[in-house]
């Protein structure tokens, strides 16, 4: 009797157990979901908040940063250059491929310095600095002179200057040249256009005159019958 009741409560604790470890298969996913939602929730806040502060920066932040990145690099490959006592500029050449050099001379080549007139003190310096580009020193004649006058090549807020130096005539024959080539390639940019002395004259100075250039140009076609009509008197 004891072994027929023992079988009768098999099916029940199988059943029973089939059921318990199916529900703690579904709490198991219950909670791998409730973990990867809070990751979710939690990967978003931080995304967020990075989000945030990226909007709070300045716009060319990013290349502000690489700018100072680039430099802390720059710097240290200096230091370490400095310890073994190599020159860094020289370390540096060596290490351009030839590919770079050679994409970065064109890409100077193709620059064009001259962007035009901005002022009158840019254009000025613009000038300068293309004159004294020009400029080839004699180096023989510099160290003669050093030698001649010692410190008083270099003259300070204490030197006289007037009527001390001389220039030879070499120096002067160049000067004028130079002068005469800028006055020779200054008449070629600003030649003035030629005079019609039979053209109408319908203007009181040179500035009215362009104007009615420029309104004749654009308005002529619309306005030649009412200037007929003024010139012969017979406008209404």
């Amino acid at each position: 009797g004891s072994s027929g009741s023992e079988d009768e409560a098999r099916p029940g604790t199988a059943e029973e157990a089939a059921a318990a470890q199916r529900r703690e298969e579904r709490l198991r996913k219950f909670r791998e979901l409730h973990m990867k939602r809070n990751e979710a929730r939690r990967l978003n806040h931080q995304e967020v908040v990075e989000e945030d502060k990226r909007l709070k920066l300045p716009a060319n932040w990013e290349a502000k940063k690489a700018r100072l990145e680039w430099e802390l690099k720059v710097e240290e490959k200096k230091k370490e250059c400095a310890a073994r006592g190599e020159d860094y500029e020289r370390v540096k050449l060596l290490e351009i491929s030839a590919e770079d050099a050679e994409r970065w001379e064109r890409k100077k080549k193709r620059k064009n310095p001259d962007l035009g007139f901005s002022d009158y003190a840019a254009a000025q310096l613009r000038q300068y600095q293309r004159l004294t580009r020009q400029i080839k020193p004699d180096l023989e004649q510099y160290e003669k002179l050093k030698e001649q006058y010692g410190e008083a090549l270099y003259p300070t807020s204490d030197s006289l200057l007037h009527g001390t130096h001389v220039p030879s005539k070499e120096g002067v024959d160049r000067m004028v040249a130079d002068l005469e080539k800028q006055i020779e390639k200054r008449e070629k940019y600003s030649r003035r256009r030629p005079y019609n002395d039979d053209a109408d004259i319908d203007y009181i100075n040179e500035r009215n005159a362009k104007f009615n250039k420029k309104a004749e140009r654009f308005y002529g076609k619309y306005t030649a019958e009412i200037k007929q009509n003024l010139e012969r008197g017979t406008a209404v």
